[in-house]
């Protein structure tokens, strides 16, 4: 099953009332694992940033001026996320900039049905308590450190972390691998190695059902399973 954990940054927070998405961040899940494949642009929104909005993502009218605007980049968006299933932090906000967007080019609105709020599965899992992105990091000991400040696509690699949390800690990956991540700005694909953050294996072995287990393998002639166990060599 493919997931793509997405994000936005906007000129204000009224997409009804004409502001505009300024940054996209995506990342990709196969079967709740990451992928390390990501999609990452800043985008000029063509109107002025509210106050209120750079005092969140610090993102400024100068800088987003040479940017792409939204219609030269919702091919490589649409394409990136083709039918995945939609993973969002409090989805309803995200997903009506996005629609407004894609109605001012023509193209289809993304439907309630393709899409996984984690704000509502955070409030159906922990009632009463803070389910922001920041209070999630810390009820599940994910380091938030380098959020300093919005950004789509890093709050969509701790979205992501918070997701597979949510849905019971699923372990992430086995080891060392090569990823393929997006070049920020660009959304180009580019293969790095980096570690990824391994989940060790409890046993689920019962006290009694490992003394049975050692008593059984002690009957047995020079077998290779007492070191293994840590048992003393036959005499």
């Amino acid at each position: 099953m493919r997931e793509i954990v997405l994000d936005t940054e906007t000129t204000g927070v009224e997409a009804l009332k004409g502001d505009r998405i300024v940054e996209i961040g995506c990342v990709e899940l196969l079967n709740h694992c990451p992928t390390g494949r990501n999609f990452h642009v800043y985008i000029n929104p063509e109107r002025a940033m509210s106050d209120g909005a750079f005092q969140v993502h610090g993102l400024s009218d100068a800088f987003l001026s040479d940017k792409p605007v939204f219609a030269a980049v919702a091919g490589e968006f649409m394409a990136f996320i083709e039918d995945a299933r939609l993973v969002i932090h409090n989805a309803a906000f995200d997903v009506g900039f996005l629609n407004m967007e894609f109605g001012r080019l023509g193209l289809p609105s993304i439907v309630p049905a393709r899409v996984v709020d984690t704000l509502a599965m955070a409030r159906r899992k922990h009632p009463g308590a803070g389910n922001s992105l920041d209070a999630l990091c810390a009820r599940y000991g994910i380091d938030n450190s380098r959020r300093t400040r919005h950004g789509a696509l890093l709050d969509a690699e701790i979205l992501a972390e918070v997701y597979i949390e949510l849905i019971g800690g699923k372990q992430a990956s086995l080891g060392l691998g090569t990823a393929v991540v997006g070049k920020p700005g660009l959304g180009i694909a580019v293969a790095i190695e980096r570690p990824v953050r391994q989940r060790p294996l409890a046993s689920r072995l019962t006290p009694e059902e490992r003394a049975a287990h050692e008593a059984f393998v002690m009957k047995l002639k020079g077998p290779l399973w007492r070191g293994y166990l840590g048992l003393p060599e036959e005499a």
